[in-house]
């Protein structure tokens, strides 16, 4: 059974609300250098968080952030925001 309308797909995985702690919902701006998820496919966020934990792509905290999670965990988090942002 499909969630209602603006209700969340499925428990949001371990880390996933986390997020909104910095990255601000949609229509919103957190901070200019901190980019908003809404609209991100989820292989992007997924790649992104990968590039984070190998220490390929430059962050203030995001790149510790992403090492506490594995590969499987980013791209359910990812999943997660992708379908509720």
């Amino acid at each position: 059974m499909a969630a209602a309308p603006g209700a969340p797909a499925a428990e949001p995985p371990p880390g996933a609300t986390s997020c909104s702690g910095c990255h601000a919902p949609a229509g919103r701006v957190s901070a200019p250098s901190i980019p908003p998820l809404a609209g991100l496919a989820a292989a992007d966020m997924a790649r992104a968080l990968a590039e984070y934990r190998a220490g390929e792509r430059p962050g203030t905290v995001m790149d510790r952030i992403a090492r506490g999670f594995t590969a499987a965990e980013s791209e359910a988090i990812a999943r997660w925001l992708e379908a509720n942002r």
